[in-house]
């Protein structure tokens, strides 16, 4: 598995728009849907990557606890599916079935709302407050593929409660590690 970090988004940059087709439940997803959320959380994950299917489980359950206490959580797959057929819109509706997801998982097929977030690995995590303003870009916890450490989602899960609870969250942030994004040929960013 080859290891690629976040690139750390700027704390306090606006959410970038994004509308994209909801693999999981049809329909077209935006930005603005989101408005009237305490916060929101954009994850880009997908199908394929050893990172996200170690952590999917806990992701299920953090979206579930957290949409309980008014927040947002969306799922981007902005892979190249010529490359990864596994990442396929109809792939990512199987999976989000499979597992249950409760959260749109959206298809950015042209990368662009992906270059937009400066995302750079699955699983990447975007944090917004009730303003949509970023609050935390970093890692779900510690734990990883065969270190041994349980998933717990303890990072994004503090990070969610500071907001939930309308107190400022710590700057002092682990980037998230995974996959690298599968960019089509001629199309990765320069970040």
């Amino acid at each position: 598995m080859a290891k690629t970090f976040s690139t750390m988004l700027d704390l306090g940059v606006k959410a970038p728009q994004f509308s994209l087709p909801d693999a999981a439940g049809g329909g077209m997803v935006c930005l603005n849907d989101f408005k009237d959320t305490q916060g929101l959380l954009v994850m880009f994950i997908c199908n394929h990557c050893p990172y996200v299917i170690h952590v999917h489980h806990e992701l299920v359950a953090l979206a579930r606890d957290y949409q309980d206490k008014d927040f947002g959580v969306v799922a981007i797959s902005s892979n190249d599916t010529v490359a990864y057929p596994d990442d396929s819109p109809e792939k990512m509706k199987a999976r989000s079935e499979q597992l249950g997801f409760t959260f749109p998982y959206l298809f950015d097929e042209s990368q662009q709302v992906a270059k937009a977030y400066r995302a750079a690995c699955t699983p990447d995590f975007f944090l917004f407050d009730r303003d949509q303003k970023l609050v935390y870009r970093g890692q779900l916890d510690d734990s990883r593929p065969s270190n041994g450490i349980p998933v717990t989602g303890a990072s994004l899960r503090a990070a969610m409660d500071c907001v939930a609870e309308g107190t400022p969250v710590p700057g002092n942030q682990t980037p998230s590690m995974g996959c690298n994004i599968k960019w089509k040929e001629g199309n990765a960013p320069n970040y």
